[in-house]
């Protein structure tokens, strides 16, 4: 997991003007929903879903874990989007795929918030709501986790690309008519 993280944070800390300036907008998050729903719908029908967890390889770590910077730099794309839907290109079942996911992005989370906490708390916020903040987190995480492991291994991902489709088309109408600004 560490070393499938790498990357991810390699090009976090050399992009990160890129990402916080001209990738931050509402346009790009609009158009990576939209591009990301193509890429887990094509993943979900091509993959075999032949290998589970056991035939997980280094390889496979670090090419799921490298498919996050996708996410990193066109944010709408999604972190377990990319991440499923490699995995899934390389074969794994949906399952497999989906705790690769969520084991990938315990270090890039974790240290995206350690990278972030600084500026939290010297703009004021104090040690006990952050605390309060993450406990509460970790319970909905876990929770969510636990019913989206049970709901793919009896369903596709269509669920999530209509969701994303929706979503994406809604935000690109609204930037269209004004109502948003990027």
């Amino acid at each position: 997991m560490i070393w499938a993280t790498v990357p991810v944070v390699a090009v976090g800390l050399a992009a990160k003007p890129l990402i916080e300036g001209p990738l931050a907008s509402l346009w790009v998050v609009a158009g990576s929903l939209l591009v990301g729903s193509g890429v887990m719908w094509a993943a979900d029908r091509v993959g075999r879903h032949k290998r589970g967890e056991d035939d997980t390889s280094f390889k496979d770590a670090m090419l799921v874990g490298s498919s996050q910077i996708l996410a990193l730099l066109f944010p709408g794309f999604s972190r377990s989007g990319a991440t499923m839907s490699t995995a899934l290109f390389l074969d794994l079942d949906r399952v497999a795929a989906t705790r690769l996911s969520f084991f990938l992005g315990i270090p890039a989370l974790t240290g995206a918030g350690l990278y972030e906490l600084r500026d939290a708390l010297g703009a004021g916020a104090g040690a006990g709501p952050l605390v309060a903040g993450t406990a509460v987190s970790f319970v909905v995480a876990y929770a969510s986790i636990a019913w989206l492991l049970r709901f793919v291994a009896r369903h596709t991902f269509d669920a999530f690309v209509v969701y994303r489709v929706a979503v994406g088309l809604l935000l690109f109408a609204l930037l269209g008519t004004g109502v948003l600004n990027s």
